[in-house]
């Protein structure tokens, strides 16, 4: 499909979609969550190491880290501050932990044939810093297959301006519907069905195809 046939949603209309969704259509952000942990899991078919940042992107790697590691295909997990966690992300977390996963501060890829990451989702409109900016360098520096939860670290998802570092991803997946600025990226993107209706789209002045997941839940742009 080509990425004119599908409309995008930005940044703001992110977080007016999951009000929507919860408030009107009785779909909370964890259950989102774990239905977007479970596409990245499917997803990924070779053993992985999840890379997590501190927000609700984290909560949708460590969602499918945990689905992972039920599968055989977890390598390992990294989070840049696990104890900035909060709401639905922590649950996750504390979900992963009492499967016995141990979470990593330092960024290890050794053993992974797959790096996903999970560092940063749509709200980032800034070059990334510190720890977050080293581990970027670090998985673009490690040669390993990236798969990006929603938008690649340090992309702008409504610009498509690319800070430095970003991830260079090999696929995104795009939870939902694709950020406006993921139209241009160089690698490829799939689109993944996370279950929001199309009524909550449509009320934030978002027309989506009702056929668009009709024939498998994930469209390749």
């Amino acid at each position: 499909m080509s990425s004119s046939a599908l409309p995008t949603l930005s940044s703001a209309q992110v977080n007016q979609v999951d009000a929507l969704a919860q408030e009107r259509f009785g779909l909370s952000v964890e259950w989102l969550m774990e239905a977007a942990g479970w596409q990245i899991a499917r997803f990924v078919g070779r053993r992985a190491t999840v890379v997590c940042g501190v927000g609700n992107n984290a909560g949708d790697g460590l969602a499918a880290a945990r689905h992972l590691h039920r599968w055989g295909r977890l390598a390992g997990v990294c989070c840049v501050d696990a104890t900035r966690l909060r709401g639905p992300a922590a649950l996750e977390l504390t979900a992963l932990q009492k499967h016995g996963v141990d979470v990593s501060d330092e960024l290890r890829l050794d053993e992974a044939a797959v790096v996903v990451d999970a560092i940063f989702g749509t709200g980032l409109s800034r070059a990334p810093e510190a720890k977050f900016a080293e581990w970027i360098e670090g998985i673009n520096e490690s040669g390993r297959e990236v798969v990006s939860v929603d938008v690649p670290s340090g992309l702008d998802a409504d610009s498509g301006v690319a800070y430095s570092p970003t991830v260079k991803a090999s696929v995104t997946i795009a939870l939902g519907l694709p950020k406006p600025g993921l139209l241009n990226l160089p690698g490829g993107v799939v689109v993944a069905d996370i279950g929001i209706p199309a009524e909550a789209y449509a009320a934030v002045g978002v027309k989506v195809p009702l056929d668009l997941f009709a024939k498998g839940d994930l469209v390749r742009l």
